[in-house]
């Protein structure tokens, strides 16, 4: 078994009286797709918020490579290996494909952020790591015949994969992926599985938050399960896909 890059350790987060989540754990393994799923309303889009920084949690320790984060802000958890997407489309329209996944390398960078875009403070040895980095991200993502174009006038798809390639481009340990699959037809979401899974060849860890139950089974080594705030369960794919407690969970939504 590998090692945890990522342990969240009996996590609780209240709003006022409402627990919406509850002693809940588990661990993101190296080298590991995890998923996590669960009905409406059980503690998934809290759990990702609370594991970004968005949310400062009630209780628990949230643990990256050994380092305990739950205190650090957003952008300390950034620097520190982990990386997030979002529900809606987060882009700067008016950059082009290729500037914005520059733009996410930033907190990788010794020179200026901006320097890959607007030419100052520019130091060659990293621009020319940077540009490698860039181009091979470009490439697994689909993204690369799009390299030159504005944000604004790429696809809705495209511009799911251009936040996965920030993402990417900030050398995270970990990457989150929240409901990456939303709004995306069946052929974008076969690209899309392919690219989860190619992430994993770059030694970067994934959680996936999601409710395509396709995307989560082809994907995910292990799927945990929430629901009502806790975890009801967890294991392989299939063992998901047969637990009875897992079925009556999203019956019960369907009810």
């Amino acid at each position: 078994m590998t090692a945890p890059v990522l342990e969240v350790d009996t996590l609780c987060k209240s709003f006022g009286g409402v627990h919406a989540i509850r002693d809940l754990s588990f661990e993101v393994r190296e080298g590991e797709i995890l998923g996590l799923i669960g009905p409406n309303g059980s503690g998934k889009s809290t759990t990702v918020n609370s594991l970004a920084g968005i949310f400062p949690i009630t209780s628990g320790r949230l643990l990256l490579g050994g380092v305990q984060i739950d205190g650090l802000p957003e952008y300390a958890r950034v620097a520190g290996g982990l990386a997030r997407t979002f529900q809606t489309a987060s882009t700067f329209a008016e950059f082009t494909v290729r500037e914005q996944i520059m733009l996410g390398s930033n907190v990788t960078r010794t020179s200026h952020p901006l320097s890959s875009v607007f030419g100052f403070g520019r130091k060659a040895d990293e621009e020319a790591v940077l540009e490698k980095r860039v181009a091979h991200i470009l490439e697994i993502t689909g993204l690369k015949d799009v390299a030159a174009k504005r944000v604004a006038t790429i696809s809705s798809a495209q511009q799911r994969f251009l936040m996965i390639a920030t993402a990417l481009a900030s050398e995270p340990k970990v990457i989150l992926l929240d409901e990456p699959a939303a709004g995306l037809v069946s052929h974008e979401r076969k690209t899309l599985s392919d690219l989860i899974k190619s992430i994993r060849k770059l030694g970067v860890s994934v959680l996936v938050i999601e409710h395509h139950m396709a995307l989560i089974m082809d994907v995910s080594d292990r799927i945990v399960v929430l629901n009502f705030g806790q975890k009801i369960a967890e294991g392989i794919p299939e063992e998901i896909r047969n637990n009875p407690v897992v079925i009556d969970a999203y019956l019960g939504e369907a009810a």
